[in-house]
Parts: structure tokens; C-alpha cells; sequence
């Protein structure tokens, strides 16, 4: 029987896990394996080299690994786990496998719905309420083919999530607009694509890798067409699937891919801050932003020149705890355990506030203070990185 294709064969040798030490320290470190005894990053390793296929595709818990890269980290033999992960999700959704989306779907039919070429986009209504805003549209006309404006910002799907996640008290619209105020503060006066598309960032994770290239292609092609010379986004998922996957599947955008932390923390001199605000907070790294991409000092640098004091959680930085959640999939006792023990360390420092720096980990965690018996506990004030900084520029 036919076991991999190419392209999971290929992993197997460029992840590095024909190098196993089986010294156990991946599934010793996961967040998953701690709260889901059935979990291991090893065992899946060990099925991948004995091609013991029908264990390794067809079991359920390969949709539960978060890829957040703790495995990696302390792997002695430098494995790629999250490489792997995605080989053989790729592999077994060709056999019909998928994972168990959270959420009725909802919003993995939004992203597969913008991977149409000729379904129009309406991707601009956050930035009606607000008059003040300068920006330009590229919507791929002649009249708007030689903007002025070299830098693009790219929104992401913050906004979607209102229509889901407001009774959470979410507010993407309002993470869209504090990240453009910014921008101007900077005296960048930014295009914003009408036709922008959600990065594909879920969908390739989900191992559904054609109709992440099908949101890649339509995405750089109108990138292409604007002519800038710079992205930059607010959202870590966003900033990896452009500045890291795009190119590693072939898709070259040619231009820059800047994290608005990283950016204001270069440029923090020129802000005119009307007031610097002493308050404790603690701010968590998500995965992406952090262990992906390596983003840590940017976002506590702002923080710090605002005035704020940054108090750290027990984990913090490389080895900061994962929201728990991962691509809308997939989301169980184990997720809300792992939720649940991040809001105790937030809560342990003392902090006035939790400063997050992806969406997607506001909405995990304010989903587990939903449980009333544990407020008390884990409850703490929670904002966006962007809407806390741009309360005070």
C-alpha cells in the first residue's frame, strides 16, 4: 500500500525527524499533551518513521496540535514538528480527513467563500464611523494605480470577527481603526486594498493548502498592482502567512512585512504622546507573533515608552503559555485548561490590565471567563496592544 506522497516523504527528511532522540521532551513541553494524556508529539513523530499510516492520518488528535513551536524550541535535534504537522494534515485531508471546526464553521466559509475571484469584496466598512483617517483605497482602477503612498496596511479579518464575538466584547473594527490612527500619528497615510482577502493563514494550518494559494495569488496580485514598497498589520497571523508562508509556496510578494509593533517601536521618538499612563501591565506573546516570528521586545519597548510598567507572567517571552486555541478547530477541555491556567498566571503578577497583541487570544480567553464559577480566579481587564497605545498618541 501506497503510504506518503512527495511532499510528506519530503518532510520527513527536511523536518529533521529521522534525527529523533525519542528523549520525550516535545510531548513534556506541549500544552496539549499536559491536559490530553492521548496527545504526543513523539508517537506522531515515531508513526511518521515506521509509516504506520492508518494511526498517524487517521487519528483525530493530529487536528489538536497548536503549532506553536514550543516542541521545537527544546527539541535537541532541531525537529521541525510544526513542519511535520502540516505534511501530514496536507496528506490526510486528501483522504478525506478534516478537523472539527468550532463555531459552526462560520468563519472557515468565509475564507473559503474569498478564495471566488469574482466575488466582490466589502472589506471597508470599519473605517466609515471615523472622518478623520488618512488613507487611500487601491481598488485596482487606473486612477488609483500610482498612489502616492508607498506603504499598504493590511486589516486582516479583525473586523469579521465583530459579527461573532461581540457578546465577548470584541471589537475588531475598533483593533482595524487604533492601528491606522497609529499609523498616522507616524505620518503614514497608508493604501488599504478594497479587495483584500483573509491571508489563508486557518486554511493552510487545516492543511487545506490549494485554497490557501487560491487567497495567496488573489492577495499578491493586487500587492503587486499597488505598487508599495511595505505591509504592515497588526495581526501576527497575517504578518507570518505574508512575510513567511507566501514566499515558501512560491507566492513572492516583493515587498517588506513589518508587524505595527515592530514599526512603532523604531519610531516611537516621533509620536506626540499627550499623556504617559503609569499603570501595571502584563503582556502575552502569542505564538505567532513571538516563537514564529520572533517578535518579543517590540511590543514591551512601546508599552515601556508610553509609561506603562510591564509585569511579566511565570512564562513569558519564548517560553510564554499558548492561548490554547488554534485555527477555529478543534477547541475541548484540554484548550480550556490551558486558557484557564494563562489567565492564573496574568492574574498572579498583579497587573491592572492583560495586553494582547492577536485577536484571536482575546476572544480565547474571554471565552473561559464566560464560566462564572472561575471569575473570580482568572478574571482581569483585558485590551488589544494597539487600542491600549492608541489611547495616548
Amino acid at each position: 500500500m501506497v503510504f506518503l506522497d512527495t511532499t510528506l516523504e519530503q518532510t520527513i527528511h527536511t523536518s529533521g525527524i529521522l534525527r529523533c532522540l525519542e528523549c520525550g521532551k516535545c510531548t513534556a513541553i506541549c500544552p496539549i499533551a499536559r491536559y490530553d494524556g492521548g496527545f504526543s508529539p513523539r508517537v506522531t513523530v515515531g508513526r511518521a518513521l515506521t509509516q504506520r499510516d492508518n494511526e498517524l492520518l487517521d487519528d483525530d488528535r493530529l487536528w489538536t496540535c497548536l503549532n506553536c513551536f514550543q516542541c521545537s524550541q527544546v527539541c535537541p535535534a532541531n525537529i521541525d514538528y510544526s513542519a511535520l504537522t502540516l505534511a501530514v494534515r496536507t496528506q490526510a485531508r486528501k483522504r478525506g480527513q478534516a478537523a472539527l471546526c468550532t463555531h459552526g464553521e462560520a468563519i472557515h466559509v468565509w475564507m473559503r467563500m474569498m478564495t471566488q475571484p469574482e466575488l466582490k469584496q466589502d472589506r471597508l466598512g470599519w473605517l466609515s464611523p471615523i472622518s478623520d483617517f488618512r488613507f487611500s483605497i487601491f481598488d485596482s482602477s487606473p486612477a488609483t494605480r500610482h498612489s502616492a503612498h508607498d506603504t499598504l496596511f493590511f486589516a486582516g479579518c479583525a473586523p469579521y470577527y465583530d459579527a461573532l464575538f461581540a457578546p465577548l466584547g470584541i471589537a475588531g473594527a475598533s483593533v482595524a481603526q487604533a492601528s491606522l490612527r497609529i499609523l498616522n500619528a507616524l505620518g503614514i497615510e497608508p493604501q488599504i486594498l478594497a479587495g483584500e482577502r483573509c491571508c489563508g493563514h486557518d486554511l493552510l494550518w487545516e492543511g487545506d493548502v490549494d485554497r490557501f494559494l487560491q487567497l495567496a495569488r488573489l492577495n499578491a496580485e493586487m500587492i503587486r498592482a499597488s505598487g508599495v514598497k511595505r505591509i504592515i498589520s497588526a495581526c501576527p497571523e497575517c504578518v507570518r502567512a505574508l512575510k513567511v508562508d507566501y514566499p515558501a509556496f512560491g507566492v513572492r510578494l516583493g515587498v517588506e512585512v513589518v508587524h505595527l509593533s515592530e514599526l512603532l517601536a523604531d519610531s516611537n521618538s516621533k509620536l506626540k504622546i499627550s499623556n504617559r499612563k503609569s499603570k501595571m501591565v502584563t503582556y502575552h506573546d502569542p505564538c505567532r507573533l513571538g516563537r514564529h516570528l520572533g517578535i518579543y521586545a517590540a511590543p514591551r519597548k512601546a508599552l515601556e515608552q508610553l509609561g506603562y510598567q510591564v509585569v511579566e507572567m511565570r512564562h513569558n517571552r519564548r517560553n510564554a503559555t499558548c492561548c490554547g486555541t488554534n485555527g477555529w478547530t478543534h477547541c475541548g477541555a484540554a484548550n480550556k485548561a490551558i486558557q484557564v491556567q494563562r489567565l492564573r498566571e496574568a492574574k498572579a503578577t498583579g497587573a491592572d490590565v492583560l495586553v494582547t497583541a492577536c485577536l484571536k487570544c482575546q476572544i480565547h480567553f474571554k471565552c473561559a471567563l464566560m464560566d462564572q464559577q472561575m471569575a473570580d480566579e482568572i478574571g482581569i481587564e483585558m485590551v488589544d496592544w494597539s487600542e491600549l497605545v492608541v489611547g495616548w498618541v
